[in-house]
């Protein structure tokens, strides 16, 4: 039998970890291959926007990727939802955007949802997403948001235990809710630390994209 392969598209190292984890927890049969531009998150930041540039460049890294056997893709990077789904429409392939499985689920959880995320420009975009797909469901969600930049630095430092304990600490505050997302891939580790509480959910962008390109490829 062939497993299928899956390209990583990154756009910083920090995220390549988390994800290669949550495959080998949950799909290890699955092939996996790492691309990183660690570019495009510095540009975006310069930018203050995504322009149209990098929506091109999007897709040509997803075509790269397809050249090179890829059966699905899936993008790591938080903050660049539309260039993905740009790049979505001109593949033949499945594209997956990296949060998008974990928002469906926190949805499926309730109305009230607390979202953290370390890096600035991924709060808008996740936001943006997070609210689109409750309209088009006509379900109301109520948002809640934390930034954690100084989380971020840390673990750009080498910092890992500061990095989660932040990160759990901001998700104490967000409570009650009935989903608590962690809003990018470099932030998984931190789950471990945020208390267990009836009714309210935890999720990391890593287990629920791999659970959903599992279901994607094996439908």
């Amino acid at each position: 039998m062939n497993h299928p392969r899956i390209a990583l598209i990154h756009a910083t190292p920090l995220a390549i970890d988390p994800i290669v984890a949550a495959f080998g927890r949950l799909w290890p049969e699955a092939r996996t291959t790492n691309l990183l531009d660690d570019s495009l998150s510095a540009d975006l930041a310069a930018d203050g926007r995504l322009t149209d540039q990098m929506i091109e460049r999007f897709i040509t890294l997803a075509r790269y990727v397809r050249g090179s056997g890829a059966d699905a893709i899936l993008f790591t990077c938080s903050a660049f939802g539309p260039a993905i789904e740009a790049t979505a429409a001109a593949m033949p392939i499945p594209v997956l955007k990296p949060n998008e499985a974990m928002l469906d689920e926190a949805l499926a959880a309730g109305a009230r949802v607390g979202l953290i995320a370390t890096f600035a420009p991924s709060i808008p975009a996740l936001k943006a997403e997070l609210e689109q797909m409750a309209k088009a469901r006509q379900q109301n969600v109520s948002v809640a948001t934390r930034t954690l930049p100084e989380a971020l630095a840390a673990l750009q430092r080498g910092d890992a235990d500061t990095h989660d304990r932040l990160i759990a600490i901001a998700a104490a505050e967000l409570l009650p809710c009935d989903a608590v997302v962690l809003g990018q891939f470099s932030m998984a580790t931190a789950a471990r630390l945020i208390p267990a509480k009836t009714g309210c959910r935890v999720l990391t962008s890593p287990d629920s994209a791999v659970m959903r390109l599992k279901e994607t490829l094996r439908a």
